[in-house]
């Protein structure tokens, strides 16, 4: 394992930050990494290679990597639902999918109205099941992270699955290419990047629907891709020089440096302080002293 030297920068006073001031290189060599998502039961981290179309595995306990799955239908996002199941969404499959627990594969969503999606790329779970998602066309514009195709929708929108009737929505559609998507802490706001436009969006979230969607950021290098929150409601953003940590008004708190493109990020570890980067060919960990916002599920 590497290690890199990085620079933790706080700007604002809302924002203490602290910790390891070098990076853990994980495991490089890969083409595109996305999709990091911390597993606590097992301790291990598993993340996309998309262009390798293969599902890659760290293990925490013994810092051994190994292909989880591949191929694995150009997967990019993932995420955990409350039964600790793995939800993916493919690329190349143009859908949204379950890992049970004995290994096969449900699907969530693959189509609306018929018409297959773009390219499904990030995925949360809210407390009551629903599955939301967004659909930009990167899988679909090539063969290099999917199959190239053609559009059978010509627009790109957020989804959301019920998780009763499996019934899938538009619960957002003046986007232009959405991307990463996470819940505050209370999940009564879900924020959006829409990569191409350069920021990212908050809207109220009201049952099922949202409502608002104004600009929260606007991405200062780069484009935003992956966010996540940690238990303070702060915004953990991918960007062109690294992590960008961004207060809900709008105010870019502080940054964490990363000699590549950053792609996506998770909190993980025991305490949830340990922050896991996917940057283009390799996956950073770096522990600090901020901790991820936990899960929200109801349990029946």
């Amino acid at each position: 394992m590497d290690v890199v030297r990085t620079k933790v920068e706080s700007f604002d006073e809302r924002l203490l930050l602290f910790g390891d001031d070098l990076l853990e290189r994980l495991h490089g060599g890969c083409k595109w990494t996305e999709g990091p998502t911390y597993f606590p039961a097992g301790r291990y981290l598993l993340w996309s290679d998309i262009p390798n179309d293969r599902i890659l595995r760290w293990d925490e306990t013994t810092g051994e990597v190994g292909v989880f799955r591949g191929p694995a239908g150009y997967t990019n996002g993932h995420t955990i639902d409350a039964h600790g199941r793995l939800i993916s969404c493919e690329q190349g499959g143009r859908r949204v999918t379950r890992t049970e627990h004995d290994g096969s594969i449900t699907v969530i969503a693959d189509n609306i109205d018929g018409r297959r999606f773009n390219s499904p790329n990030d995925v949360v779970v809210a407390a009551d099941g629903a599955v939301w998602f967004t659909d930009p066309p990167y899988g679909i514009a090539s063969d290099y992270e999917g199959v190239r195709a053609d559009s059978e929708i010509g627009a790109c929108h957020v989804y959301r699955a019920d998780p009763a009737t499996g019934e899938v929505r538009i619960v957002a559609d003046d986007f232009d290419r959405p991307n990463g998507l996470a819940f505050s802490p209370d999940q009564s706001v879900l924020y959006i990047v829409d990569t191409r436009r350069g920021h990212i969006r908050g809207f109220e979230v009201v049952g099922s629907r949202l409502r608002g969607g104004e600009v929260v950021a606007e991405c200062t290098v780069g484009q935003f891709d992956g966010i996540r929150l940690d238990e303070e409601g702060r915004i953990w953003a991918a960007a062109g020089d690294g992590v960008h940590c961004i207060h809900p008004d709008g105010t870019l708190l502080g940054k964490i440096s990363v000699p590549e493109v950053v792609s996506n990020l998770c909190f993980g570890g025991t305490k949830r302080n340990r922050l896991f980067i996917t940057a283009t060919t390799s996956v950073y960990t770096l522990l600090f002293n901020i901790n991820g916002a936990r899960p929200r599920f109801r349990t029946r």
